[in-house]
């Protein structure tokens, strides 16, 4: 038996699409490397976090370990079985939550899909019954249990998809943006699920493109970008990895290019990242990184808010982030991937 509840060695994910070249133009075959030698360990009972932004090669990495791909390269065990050789065995080790309703079925309802997991996994009726009853309570779907999941919201799905999961009562389990398209109060109680559900005992693999998210459930984090994992280690020792300095954090309207240039080009600044929320209004936020006391640097800041005609909403002073640790690792903003793989 091997020691550790997931083991990835240089698990490598290549797939084949066609770029397309115009409308009436072939397409041309295009090499995607989506998961690029990974290799992590996931001890029994942790939360272990896979964080990046979209298109960063998590669920292609869940996927692969849930046996619902073949690797090109490399080799992975979960639950000390190997993904491709022993598949089946891995399959009844683990419980996946994918970001996607396509595993669920629309014509059915939400109690009926549960069920008829249930009976895939060779759970007796009356335990099947008792379990999905308790399973809707956790994820606060009883009243909606008996509409159809073509009626469901984005996070009624989530909530669904995440009760499926659990049925078989696995002792690990795989849970992709498991939070991803709930509102805050769902968010927080799908997030006191998961912690309860590691004092039972459980290992959970988490991926998420929320920071916050990560910093509070996860034990370790690898941080996974394009592919590659480029830093793993606890929340705390990650943040460690930057450097002693402040951030300042500002949110703003009118946000422009010009003021971007200016901003890199000054020396007491380290880095800079934005998020655009509103493209009409060019709201949303600054996230900079400071080589000197933010005393000196906030008066020139707030000197180039005015001379570009930014209207600031929000500022403030904060230490490092597992962002700034992103950014510092990649030199590229953590939110500006998320934009970059949307696009492509």
């Amino acid at each position: 038996m091997r020691d550790y509840a997931i083991e990835a060695e240089n698990l490598t994910k290549i797939f084949i699409t066609k770029e397309r070249r115009g409308l009436f133009r072939r397409g041309v075959r295009k090499r995607v490397i989506a998961v690029d030698h990974v290799s992590f360990k996931v001890r029994n009972g942790e939360i272990f976090g896979l964080l990046g932004p979209n298109g960063a090669g998590k669920t292609t990495t869940i996927k692969l370990l849930a046996t619902l791909l073949i690797p090109d390269e490399g080799e992975a065990w979960v639950n000390g079985y190997h993904i491709v050789r022993e598949a089946d065995k891995v399959r009844r080790s683990i419980g996946v939550s994918l970001y996607s309703d396509r595993g669920l079925y629309w014509k059915l309802t939400g109690r009926e899909n549960l069920r008829y997991f249930a009976y895939l996994y060779h759970i007796p009726p009356k335990v099947a019954e008792r379990r999905i009853e308790e399973l809707l309570k956790i994820v606060d779907l009883e009243k909606d249990a008996d509409k159809l999941v073509e009626e469901y919201s984005t996070g009624m799905k989530a909530k669904l998809n995440l009760a499926r999961a659990l049925l078989n009562d696995a002792p690990i389990l795989m849970l992709d943006e498991p939070t991803l398209g709930l509102d805050p109060h769902s968010a927080r109680k799908v997030r006191e699920l998961i912690l309860k559900l590691k004092e039972e005992g459980k290992t959970i693999l988490l991926t998420t493109h929320n920071m916050e998210e990560a910093d509070h459930l996860c034990d370790r984090i690898a941080i996974i970008n394009r592919g590659k994992i480029v830093a793993l280690d606890t929340p705390e020792e990650l943040k460690r990895m930057v450097k002693r300095q402040d951030v300042v954090v500002i949110e703003a309207i009118n946000i422009n290019r010009e003021l971007i240039k200016a901003l890199k080009s000054e020396d007491y600044i380290s880095y800079i990242s934005e998020k655009i929320k509103d493209p009409l209004s060019m709201s949303g936020t600054l996230r900079i990184g400071l080589n000197e006391n933010s005393r000196e640097a906030l008066p020139n800041l707030l000197a180039l808010m005015t001379k570009y005609r930014i209207k600031v909403q929000y500022i403030k002073v904060t230490g490092p982030s597992l962002e700034d640790v992103f950014i510092t690792l990649t030199k590229r903003g953590f939110y500006e991937e998320d934009q970059r793989a949307s696009a492509e």
